[in-house]
């Protein structure tokens, strides 16, 4: 692998008019959706919520059409002419990523959103792990947006209603996992009650009169937003379930648009659910060699998994623990490969390893700010009782979310103000793009020698395997398709998928629920993981097939430095850019 210096930072250029076409997108965007401003990072807005209503979707469809209609102007003047590469890029990106945005909304998806995992219901509670905290003024933008969250949850009911009024409804096991949900929310001891008291508030806020009339301000958006959620628990149980269908899976129509949201490509349905069993076999083969190297000739992958979560030098006991451990694996995986495999720009050498206020199991990234004051943050949801941990099987997670997977992706994104406009940079994530590059990012590591521990190793194809079996599943069930003999045969359905789950993932079974409720309610999603990943490495076995027929080795350090420059594009603009 060539190691020639790559330059930290592109060269400035001027911007154009797609820019400000993308530019003017972003700022109304945020204006439309200040929700989604404050996880892209945008300010100013953290006191406000996003209008969930069918008006408040239709003025965001209404956004993308006459983005998309000045596009079209543009190129009808002539501009497209003056295209520079960037722009070139940009354009593609816009028309591929708002065309479906309208072919969603047509679909009544956006106003029928409703799972465990990532709707609306969980958005407007998440979006309060991003705000600032640290001074009198943003608890008070903390208090007007919890004095908005009820018209926001009201705006969302009455989306709820109108889609299942055209009988978009989601099955009803999600609309009664959700009202659990919300349930939860609204509950004395919710997260809202435990915000509003917490130390981050009590630091600031110092007692005089000034504070205290805030801080009632916030016991009551508290009491208000508890309150809201219970209404939308009580909504969902008794109006929506009723209207539920009981079977989990959308069909193909659904399904089809869903993945091609998901991955920003087309894919055959039928050949990836294929390939998806063969790579499940062919990673089962390889953890079972893996196996027999941690535990002995004779050993199977239950013997290993015994022996690897007994070693003391591989646990560590409490949060405290784990998020220290989290810390000083990410901070390493920067320092051993920046300058020698990718280039870091300075302030993405910062990456926060916190522990979520949820309790889902879950371990996400967020990335920064648009100006870094708030850092990319590595999140680990802990489950409640959960004290006791094995670093074998999450160094890769580590890497899967930090450097070189999403924090790396994402910061180096941001940092690229004078090449990237604001959409490029902040709004635009196509998760095929980017869980496939962190799943690639896992593999090659591995490749690069920072797994050869064979625990750690084993930990990876864990990973590789959870994804591998989930394409399985959501295109099973989602489809309709027939199930293997050894999986039961017949057609795919819950059932089904829960017992091919617990023989393939080694999650604790109140866990593995969640992630088969998730893969039920949000059709396409899980998949984008696995079949990302398969399509980044299709580019680059083109590209290095390409440098070969130039009579060169590829330059694998290049290569990533002009992919991850693209920002994250659908896989096929992707592909049809890194083929030029």
């Amino acid at each position: 692998m060539s190691t020639e210096a790559a330059p930290r930072t592109p060269s400035p250029r001027t911007p154009s008019a797609v820019d400000a076409i993308a530019e003017a997108y972003v700022a109304r965007l945020a204006e439309l959706d200040p929700v989604s401003a404050t996880f892209m990072g945008l300010s100013g807005h953290d006191h406000r919520m996003t209008d969930l209503s069918p008006a408040g979707h239709a003025a965001r469809a209404d956004l993308d059409r006459s983005t998309l209609d000045a596009l079209d102007a543009l190129e009808a003047a002539g501009g497209a002419d003056e295209l520079d590469a960037v722009d070139r890029v940009t354009v593609a990106a816009m028309r591929e990523r708002l065309g479906l945005q309208l072919e969603t909304y047509a679909d009544d998806e956006p106003l029928a959103s409703l799972n465990v995992i990532e709707s609306p219901l969980q958005a407007l509670r998440d979006v309060f792990d991003l705000v600032p905290t640290g001074t009198v003024e943003a608890w008070e933008d903390v208090a007007a947006r919890l004095e908005a969250l009820p018209a926001a949850l009201a705006g969302y009911r009455e989306s709820l209603r109108a889609a299942a009024g055209r009988g978009h409804v989601a099955a009803v096991r999600q609309v009664r996992a959700c009202a659990a949900q919300a349930r939860g929310l609204a509950g004395e001891e919710s997260f809202f009650t435990a915000f509003v008291r917490g130390g981050a508030a009590a630091a600031v806020l110092d007692g005089s009169g000034a504070c205290q009339l805030l801080q009632g301000r916030l016991e009551t958006g508290a009491a208000g937003a508890r309150a809201a959620y219970g209404e939308l628990a009580d909504f969902l149980a008794d109006e929506l379930a009723p209207l539920a269908p009981a079977g989990d899976g959308v069909g193909r129509r659904r399904y089809a648009l869903a993945s091609r949201y998901f991955l920003g490509a087309q894919v055959d349905l039928d050949e990836t659910y294929a390939w998806g069993l063969a790579e499940l076999a062919r990673i089962v083969a390889e953890q079972e060699a893996v196996a027999r190297e941690v535990a002995g000739p004779d050993a199977t992958l239950a013997d290993a998994v015994a022996v690897l979560d007994a070693d003391p030098a591989r646990r560590l006991e409490g949060t405290d623990a784990l998020r220290a451990w989290m810390q000083k694996t990410s901070d390493a995986a920067i320092e051993a490969l920046d300058g020698v495999h990718f280039d870091v720009p300075g302030p993405v050498r910062t990456l926060e390893c916190r522990i979520a206020p949820t309790q889902t199991g879950g371990i996400y990234y967020t990335p920064p700010s648009d100006d870094f004051s708030r850092p990319g943050r590595m999140w680990w949801s802990v489950p409640a009782g959960v004290e006791s941990f094995t670093t074998w099987m999450e160094r890769t997670t580590v890497y899967h979310e930090g450097v070189p997977g999403h924090h790396l992706q994402c910061g180096q994104a941001v940092f690229a103000r004078d090449t990237l406009n604001s959409w490029r940079r902040l709004a635009c994530w196509v998760s095929g793009h980017g869980e496939g590059w962190a799943l690639y990012a896992e593999r090659l590591m591995a490749d690069l020698g920072f797994l050869d521990d064979p625990g750690d190793r084993l930990g990876m194809l864990d990973a590789q395997r959870l994804r591998a079996a989930r394409v399985v599943v959501d295109l099973g069930v989602h489809l309709g398709l027939d199930a293997p003999p050894e999986w039961g045969g017949g057609t795919w359905d819950a059932d089904k998928a829960w017992d091919f789950l617990r023989a393939n993932v080694t999650l604790d079974d109140a866990t593995l629920r969640f992630e088969l409720d998730r893969y039920l309610g949000w059709p396409g999603q899980a998949p984008s993981y696995k079949v990302g990943q398969r399509l980044w490495e299709q580019v680059r076995d083109a590209a290095r097939d390409a440098a070969r027929a130039r009579g060169e080795e590829l330059d694998l350090r290049a290569f990533h430095a002009r992919a991850l420059g693209l920002g994250s594009v659908g896989l096929d603009v992707l592909r049809e850019e890194l083929a030029r």
